[in-house]
């Protein structure tokens, strides 16, 4: 080779200097990160689908090795979250792209990062579309570069965070019955009671009307409500309640109920017209029948309803009808009826009611009143009864003023005694008068 040849090649080398602590220039990244909530107290232990608006990531990341080219922390995510924006308290050269809707690419200290130094940034996602159909929310963050790593030091290059995802919601119920008060007994008007076809009962047609409410933040996915009325005047008494029918608002959801076999039942007692007598004048105060209490027998229906969604509330109508035959044995001029009505949520859901919120219990009140009139026959027994015992009473006294002498009085020689008192008087003063 020539020496112009050779200027010519040596002008055109380059050498590169190596600055490398190990032989394999090997470098030894470190992450480290933590997930924040938005508006969420640190001891939350899960996100409430819907409360929670966006999310953060607060990645760290060192390098303990030699320097590291290409450095990089890549970010797997659900398709359902949507990449804001990267923060960093100081600019230090950390770019970050979305390569696709689940995954997230930062490049860090590029063109590398330098051995023994430390980069810290946060990436904030929307979580406002998650739909909670996933029980987890994961994040898998990765950390690599263009160096070689060794196997013993890989453990601390990936970072898996995790948070559950919960429906968190306010549920109530509210209810009505219509009419909450009517009139029975044996003089009131029969229109205004209703007869099945072939029964001779007559029936009070109530109607129940419960709304089930979703305060939120998020939706409900789904629910059951339990209503229960006293069905029995006394443990070992007959049915009272037929159910109609039960429909649910928009026919998102279904119920269930126990239908009486017996709709129709009178009872009969051997009673005479005294005992009938005697049963009106001891009509009592007040009875409440209420199933809180023990030894009360009652109705139980059961709806399943379907997802609620944040302020939103769903209709649960009841059709029933109650037997007043049974209600005119009862010795109280008052039958109070306490019906409870109560939401239900699924833990299986994964649903949680917030703590204090509204109630999920409700009782519904209505009022059977007796008009306190017999019937007519009872009201002539009653005045012949009343007859018979003022001349009983009236005989009596007679009876006893006789037994004591008043009727055996010497009228005529009182009357004598005193004639002849007067005439002693008077012959008196006829006699002092002379003197």
């Amino acid at each position: 080779m020539s020496n112009s040849e050779c200027e010519v090649r040596c002008k055109a080398l380059t050498v590169f200097e190596r600055n490398c602590r190990s032989e394999d220039c090997a470098a030894d990244l470190q992450l480290r990160g933590k997930l924040l909530l938005s508006s969420v107290d640190e001891k939350t232990q899960y996100l409430a689908l819907g409360a929670v608006k966006n999310l953060s990531l607060n990645i760290s990341i060192a390098n303990l090795g030699d320097d590291a080219y290409d450095a990089n922390v890549s970010f797997n995510v659900s398709r359902e979250l949507f990449f804001i924006n990267m923060w960093q308290k100081e600019e230090m050269g950390i770019s970050c792209e979305l390569l696709d809707s689940d995954f997230l690419k930062c490049s860090v200290g590029f063109p590398f990062m330098r051995s023994k130094s430390k980069y810290e940034f946060s990436v904030i996602f929307d979580t406002s579309h998650l739909s909670g159909e996933e029980d987890v929310l994961s994040f898998i963050v990765t950390a690599q570069s263009g160096n070689v790593e060794r196997p013993e030091s890989l453990h601390d290059n990936t970072l898996t965070l995790t948070v559950p995802l919960v429906h968190e919601v306010d549920s109530s119920i509210a209810g009505v019955v219509s009419p909450s008060s009517f009139m029975y007994g044996e003089s009131v008007d029969t229109s205004n009671f209703i007869q099945l076809d072939d029964l001779e009962c007559h029936f009070q047609r109530l109607n129940v009307t419960l709304q089930v409410y979703n305060t939120g933040p998020s939706t409900l996915p789904g629910s059951s409500v339990s209503v229960s009325f006293p069905s029995r005047l006394s443990p070992g008494g007959a049915e009272m309640f037929h159910v109609q029918e039960m429909v649910v608002g928009q026919e998102k959801g279904n119920c269930s109920f126990q239908k009486n076999p017996t709709p129709c039942i009178i009872p009969q007692e051997q009673e005479n017209i005294f005992h009938t007598i005697f049963a009106f004048f001891t009509k009592s105060g007040r009875k409440v029948l209420d199933c809180e209490k023990p030894g009360v027998s009652c109705l139980t229906m059961h709806c399943n309803l379907s997802a609620l969604a944040k302020e939103e509330s769903r209709t649960i109508d009841i059709y029933l009808l109650l037997n007043t035959e049974i209600l005119k044995k009862d010795s109280s001029s008052v039958i109070q009826f306490m019906g409870r009505a109560k939401v239900k949520t699924d833990p299986a859901l994964r649903v949680v009611e917030i703590p204090h919120g509204n109630p999920e219990e409700m009782t519904v009140v209505f009022e059977a009143l007796h008009n306190l009139e017999p019937r007519g026959y009872v009201v002539g027994w009653i005045i012949a009864i009343s007859l018979l015992v003022g001349i009983l009473i009236f005989l009596l006294l007679a009876v006893l003023l006789w037994k004591m002498g008043f009727f055996r009085r010497r009228y005529k020689e009182i009357i004598e005694a005193e004639k002849n008192r007067k005439e002693n008087e008077d012959s008196w003063d006829w006699v002092q008068k002379n003197q």
